[in-house]
């Protein structure tokens, strides 16, 4: 089954440049949730819109899309700096993990109250609707340890999008922002999904519910951490 998924999909990035497209954006999905390493992201998300107590879809929606794009951001920007060295794109070695790792640890502790960031409480409200700063750091510590992951996925669409670059640098483009809408589609739509379900559930910040949600993120992002540790042996 997975791998006429996998052969469906390299046919289509392979046809005409609709199929192409198509085929971009799904190969955008899978790499989100056929990695283990991009799945952590998941309950970072929702551990993070749960402890921020985000109840508005909307603002939801938002810091889950300015965290994903905090992960594009860094790995575009370790793509184009390990490329320009001569290195294997994305890989920065394993200091990158390391440092993916420690985010992790941190935010599960934090999820599960164990640590506590201060704050000026007199912004929390701003923070809540509109300050998107925090969502977008971590995306960018996030992306660190994603390089070599997310560009295995990357390959295919790289290849064909190079191809099309010699006649269209516009339909190279279009490809790889097809991968990047469908990579941030899975974070997105699970951020936005946890917000919409409390407000369904009407959990409250201090809820019995709400608090189980963010220690069980807390204990799968720790876990992520360990995974990443475990990448570098």
């Amino acid at each position: 089954m997975i791998t006429d998924i996998f052969g469906w999909l390299s046919a289509a990035l392979e046809g005409n440049f609709g199929f192409a497209l198509f085929g971009a954006f799904m190969w955008g999905l899978l790499s989100i949730i056929l990695s283990p390493c991009h799945l952590s992201s998941i309950p970072l998300v929702i551990g993070y819109i749960s402890k921020q107590g985000v109840r508005s879809t909307r603002a939801a929606f938002y810091n889950s899309l300015v965290f994903s794009l905090g992960i594009l951001f860094t790995i575009a920007a370790i793509g184009g700096i390990t490329s320009a060295l001569g290195g294997l794109i994305g890989d920065i070695g394993t200091v990158g993990n390391y440092i993916v790792a420690v985010v992790f640890f941190a935010a599960g502790l934090y999820l599960l109250d164990i640590i506590k960031f201060v704050r000026n409480t007199s912004g929390v409200k701003h923070l809540k609707s509109k300050g998107y700063t925090l969502a977008f750091i971590l995306g960018l510590l996030f992306g660190i340890g994603l390089g070599p992951c997310t560009f295995a996925f990357m390959a295919p669409v790289l290849g064909v999008a190079f191809q099309y670059s010699a006649t269209s640098i516009f339909s190279a483009v279009l490809l790889l922002s097809a991968f990047a809408i469908g990579h941030c589609f899975v974070i997105t739509s699970a951020g936005t999904l946890s917000a919409k379900v409390g407000k369904y559930l009407k959990w409250s910040e201090n809820s019995k519910s709400i608090t189980i949600v963010k220690k069980i993120c807390g204990i799968l992002v720790i876990l992520g951490g360990f995974y990443f540790i475990y990448l570098t042996f």
